[in-house]
């Protein structure tokens, strides 16, 4: 079929033709937008699950509702390297720009660009002798306004972002509208910063403010948060986002490629589903495969059988490959044994976990390698740092990647 009109599309935060099976996250963000509109309390929003089950889409979506509701928004991407100061401040920066149109007080916009401004220049006073802040933390925003004093420029993030966050609230409950700040990768900010982003989080809701963060990350991301602040479990909502179900896998595929008058044979969605296991990256990488392969509609299950391998060999490049690349050799041993372990597992469970969901526990990892646990210690939390693997339980870790220890099985050693 013409490869032009080819309707999916594999990408890392790329929106496929067909957002299907996402229905109820989206309801659940049109309630919390209405009741902070009608002045009523809500909580912060928290998206977790591992990596390519559509996070950052979502999230792109929710940001887009409250656009389209005229919210104020910023979107950042939290990195381990990288303070939390400078992005959010430009998030902000965003966000009431997006506002100050309709705001009927020109002084109290540039008020709070003050202070905005003081936030994103303050750094913590190194000591005698120390190196000089790195460039990326002498950031000049441009906000062309003098930075103010006072205000959010203590030097302690927790204090800083509860106040600026706060006087955020203030310009948006001036315009009747509200604040959506939204960070994706949310499990790499440093424990500094989430304390702070909790403790401003929990000073907003006390006040009713409006101003929400939507944040997404791995499947630990609320032990991150519940190690910075006990009180994080009760702060937020949290929305695992899975893969997609039969149903809505079936749609994915079958509503794009139907606005091209194309049709899908029964036993060809079922060896689709079975080759991508319902993860919204596989099904828009087999779907597209399938799509360039196929001569004709309606789509076989020949045409999936043959277009298949082609599908896999990009996954394990760029979704697969590229990760494990980043991995040393020891790294590389200690997956090569979660994988062996977390196959063993999903037969003792029936066959359906194989990799994709099982966690594994850590001295089973030691005892296959015939290590001590402690010596592993340095080649699991580096592979934590990676985003490669996580610890949900204490003791026991998990792939972050789908189908990666079946893809880690089939590499030599």
């Amino acid at each position: 079929m013409d490869p032009v009109r080819n309707p999916y599309a594999p990408g890392a935060g790329q929106r496929p033709p067909e957002l299907a099976g996402r229905g109820r996250e989206l309801d659940v963000f049109d309630v919390v937008l209405e009741r902070i509109a009608r002045g009523r309390p809500e909580r912060s929003l928290m998206l977790t699950g591992l990596r390519g089950v559509g996070k950052t889409v979502l999230l792109n979506t929710l940001r887009s509702q409250a656009i389209n509701r005229l919210w104020g928004t910023g979107k950042i991407e939290a990195r381990p390297d990288q303070s939390l100061r400078r992005p959010i401040a430009a998030a902000l920066h965003m966000a009431v720009r997006e506002l100050a149109p309709r705001h009927r007080a020109p002084d109290r916009i540039d008020a709070f660009l003050g202070v905005l401004k003081a936030f994103a220049q303050r750094t913590v006073p190194t000591a005698r002798g120390a190196a000089a802040p790195k460039l990326r933390d002498r950031w000049q925003p441009g906000i062309d306004v003098p930075a103010s004093s006072g205000r959010a420029d203590s030097g302690d993030i927790e204090i800083d972002l509860v106040e600026l966050l706060t006087d955020a609230a203030g310009v948006a409950a001036d315009v009747g509208t509200g604040i959506a700040v939204f960070i994706d990768e949310m499990q790499d900010l440093g424990a500094e910063d989430v304390s702070a982003l909790c403790a401003a989080c929990h000073e907003l809701s006390q006040l009713g403010a409006p101003l929400i963060v939507v944040g997404a990350g791995l499947p630990h991301l609320p032990a991150v948060l519940s190690a910075a602040k006990s009180y994080s479990e009760r702060l937020f909502r949290y929305q695992r986002i899975d893969r997609l179900d039969r149903l809505a896998a079936d749609q994915a595929l079958c509503a794009p490629a139907a606005r091209e008058e194309v049709e899908y044979e029964q036993k060809a969605l079922d060896l689709l589903y079975e080759k991508s296991g319902g993860y919204p990256y596989f099904v828009q990488a087999y779907g597209k495969a399938t799509w360039d392969h196929a001569p004709r509609s309606p789509v076989t299950e020949s045409d999936v059988r043959v277009a298949a391998p082609e599908a896999e060999a990009e996954l394990a490049v760029g979704f697969f490959g590229s990760r494990f690349e980043r991995a040393t050799p020891a790294e590389r041993e200690y997956m090569r044994a979660m994988a062996t372990l977390s196959l063993v597992q999903g037969e003792d469970d029936g066959g359906g976990r194989d990799d994709m969901d099982a966690a594994v526990p850590t001295a089973e990892i030691a005892r296959a390698l015939g290590r001590k646990p402690a010596s592993l210690s340095p080649a699991r939390d580096a592979l934590i740092k990676k985003g490669l693997i996580y610890s949900g339980e204490r003791g026991t870790v998990a792939f972050t990647v789908p189908h990666f220890g079946r893809y880690l099985r089939t590499q030599p050693t």
